[in-house]
């Protein structure tokens, strides 16, 4: 059998390299209580921006507008965010971190710090560079595709 040609294969190798860290990932976090990875993903996107509308959220997270309201809806239950709103435009609503919220994104900080040591070790910085660079020209490529 001819060898196969390493572009027939990279996506394939990508595709399992992404859902082997989102598996990491998400066990990882259901180790606290409460913890899903998409309510881990949502803390960690707080804690970077402090603030956002349910709409930026749920582009950020790649998720529909009802499954981010549904996500939110049960974390201000639980009280880890809180919906506040915009003193110009009372349509838009504002979901932050709540103090108990501000504990636990830390937790999940470290955790993620964790993973992505223990997934890069022994890599090169020169190498996650070309990665980078190559991630972002398929980002771009793949921008241009669904046009």
């Amino acid at each position: 059998m001819p060898d196969t040609p390493p572009t027939q294969t990279f996506l394939q190798e990508f595709a399992v390299v992404t859902r082997k860290v989102r598996t990491l990932f998400d066990a990882r976090v259901r180790k606290h209580e409460g913890m899903t990875q998409s309510r881990a993903r949502l803390l960690l996107l707080l804690v970077r921006e402090t603030r956002m509308t349910q709409g930026e959220l749920a582009t950020a997270m790649e998720v529909a507008g009802p499954t981010m309201a549904r996500t939110i809806d049960s974390m201000e239950k639980a009280g880890l965010v809180a919906r506040e709103v915009d003193a110009d435009d009372r349509r838009v609503r504002w979901v932050t971190l709540t103090d108990t919220a501000k504990k636990q994104a830390r937790k999940v900080l470290d955790l993620s710090l964790t993973l992505q040591a223990d997934v890069l070790k022994g890599i090169s910085s020169e190498d996650i560079a070309t990665t980078r660079r190559v991630l972002a020209a398929m980002i771009e490529n793949v921008g241009e595709a669904e046009a």
